[in-house]
């Protein structure tokens, strides 16, 4: 990816804009319009489409002289004549396969389900008929689908928190650790007295020439800090005027999530800016930032014994403790956090073995990989972070290319075993695994087409939307229907990490909202809430046991406010949620495309506050 070749406008990036009257930025609450767009034409983009004669879900006429159409999707199927029957769709209960024990489908109690119509009659009661039964679970099943979305859609559980035993390669067995009614202690993000947020500021989409990674933001007691273009900015957290700024030589092409408790983090950034000679300037080098300060603390280059003279190339990095680690085809290297010595480097070993990326955090991790391209074998390894020496590994299935680290204390890990995920989210399965012995506690399965999340990445710590703490990852659904006539909804879930059993309750986004988790705060999960296309979003604290939730942010419903806060998508975006503020900010930008309107207005960052 090219950089624009030309320096920030005067003023630097991100420089304070020219505020509206009333003052840009200020508390007070945003006027009507404060994203400058123009009301839409009436019935514009995203507004419903009417619904069909006779509501949506009612069965419809065929048109004249046409045979009578299958009932939708979901609906039970007639089979073919001379056919056996075929199996029911998603969500309702699956025939088990020869031998094997059967599953309970997802959502659906374990405990025998009480009949759902009356059974024959003892004595001299009508025998119900079999015709009569046919007729019945027929009905039981529409209901079902229409009226909750398939039965998961519901809101409470009484199954004891046994809904769906995962398929696992672990012992199993046992109850999960912080049960249901369980008390974890909760977190420390408090609803504020009035949950509607107001607009904080935003800050404008940068003037680039080529797609340009703007990886990387974080949040300090007193500032925004955001990746801008050769620059780190750091913003004050209510008005969004410029703190300081931090020149680099290149563009930043990774950055780590994580901080220490001094605020210090670290980044990788490319050599130089390209030129005619070099449109593509290798990322080599890593640098360590102070977010107090705003310094550059130091920033750093490593060559291989394999890769001669040539600085070593990297494509993330990450941070744990007081060691910086970088990772990428050339290899991997790690540095002191705070003086930048070097403790480990890439070096040429037996069997084309090098470490692929680095998770941080709690604990430090590594994938390394192994074999030929055809026949990669990938490890996974709990680090001494000083020494860069295994504590631990465990050896992932063979045929997996790549493996992301999405908790390094507990450690798990997820892949795409066989590329059976089949939906560009990479995992298909979780691995819960011992970091003291490498020994797998459990394999957890996240079919594709229930559970949402995404590790689309080849980068090792890129994993959004999951959570992980109390022993359990939250996993959002995938978006299904909802109880009303139209839009889509899902759930936040839960799997126990010893277990790898789906654990009682789960949180309901509600109809026309979409839940993902955001990050663990204490024992409770922060989520955001996808609005749909007449609402703001919406932040919540989710109980890590009993799934309750607590509001603590509801965005305006102004158009314009909602146009840009949508304009961020889930997969593409950081989402940070702070003491009473939203930060939602883009990882990449690119040229505004030649037949974007006026007021299709892009911004590299928005945020809201309830503070």
């Amino acid at each position: 990816m090219t950089q624009p070749p030309n320096e920030p406008p005067q003023g630097g990036f991100g420089a304070p804009q020219e505020p509206p009257s009333g003052g840009f930025g200020a508390p007070t609450p945003p006027p009507a319009d404060p994203f400058g767009k123009q009301p839409p034409a009436a019935g514009g983009y995203g507004s419903p489409p009417p619904p069909p004669a006779g509501g949506y879900g009612a069965p419809q006429a065929p048109p004249p002289g046409q045979p009578p159409t299958q009932p939708g999707y979901g609906y039970p199927q007639a089979p073919p004549p001379g056919q056996p029957p075929t199996q029911p769709g998603y969500g309702f209960p699956q025939a088990p396969p020869p031998g094997m024990a059967p599953q309970q489908g997802y959502g659906y109690p374990t405990a025998p389900m009480q009949p759902q119509y009356p059974g024959p009659q003892q004595g001299g009661g009508k025998k119900f008929t079999t015709q009569m039964q046919i007729i019945v679970a027929a009905v039981v099943a529409v209901v079902l689908i229409v009226g909750g979305g398939v039965l998961y859609a519901s809101g409470g559980s009484d199954d004891d928190g046994k809904q769906d035993e995962a398929s696992s390669a672990g012992t199993g067995g046992g109850e999960s650790k912080g049960g249901e009614g369980a008390d974890l202690g909760g977190g420390t993000e408090k609803a504020p007295a009035d949950t509607k947020s107001q607009v904080g500021f935003q800050l404008p989409h940068p003037k680039v020439t080529d797609t340009t990674v703007v990886d990387g933001s974080w949040v300090t007691d007193k500032a925004y800090v955001k990746t801008g273009v050769y620059e780190i900015v750091g913003y004050d957290l209510a008005k969004g005027t410029k703190l300081w700024s931090i020149p680099l030589t290149g563009q930043v092409c990774a950055a780590s999530r994580h901080m220490s408790k001094d605020y210090k983090t670290a980044i990788a950034f490319a050599e130089g800016k390209p030129s005619a000679e070099d449109k593509y300037p290798s990322c080599t080098q890593i640098g360590a930032l102070d977010l107090a300060t705003g310094k550059l603390m130091w920033s750093k280059s490593v060559t291989s014994t394999a890769s001669g003279d040539e600085p070593v190339r990297f494509g993330e990095v990450t941070l744990s403790g007081t060691t910086v680690a970088a990772g990428g085809t050339g290899g991997g290297a790690a540095f002191n956090l705070t003086d930048g010595a070097e403790l480990w480097k890439p070096k040429a070993e037996a069997n084309n073995c090098y470490d692929m990326g680095y998770g941080g955090g709690d604990a430090l991790a590594v994938v390394r990989k192994c074999g030929s391209y055809d026949s990669p074998q990938l490890t996974i390894q709990a680090l001494n972070p000083t020494t860069g020496a295994p504590l631990s590994s465990y050896n992932m299935p063979a045929g997996v290319e790549y493996a992301a680290i999405v908790s390094t204390k507990p450690l798990v890990v997820a892949a795409d075993v066989g590329d059976t995920a089949g939906d560009g989210s990479s995992i298909s399965d979780f691995f819960s695994i011992d970091a003291a012995t490498g020994k797998l506690i459990v394999r957890i399965s996240a079919d594709a087409d229930k559970y949402a999340g995404d590790c689309g990445s080849t980068e090792v710590e890129q994993c959004s939307s999951l959570a992980v703490g109390n022993n359990r990852i939250y996993v959002p659904t995938e978006e299904h229907e909802g109880s009303g006539e139209y839009g889509d909804t899902n759930e936040i879930v839960a799997f126990d990490l010893t277990t790898g059993k789906l654990v009682g309750g789960r949180a309901d986004a509600g109809d026309r909202y979409a839940l993902t988790p955001l990050r663990m705060d204490g024992s409770n999960v922060i989520a955001y809430k996808q609005p749909p296309y007449d609402k703001g979003g919406q932040i919540v604290s989710i109980d890590g046991s009993t799934f309750e939730e607590t509001v603590l942010m509801v965005n305006p419903d102004d158009e314009a406010v909602r146009d840009a806060e949508t304009s961020f998508s889930m997969n593409y975006s950081e989402f940070i949620y702070e003491k009473g503020r939203l930060f939602v900010s883009e990882k990449m930008v690119s040229e505004p495309s030649k037949s974007s309107s006026v007021d299709d207005k892009q911004y590299l960052a928005v945020s809201f506050s309830t503070v």
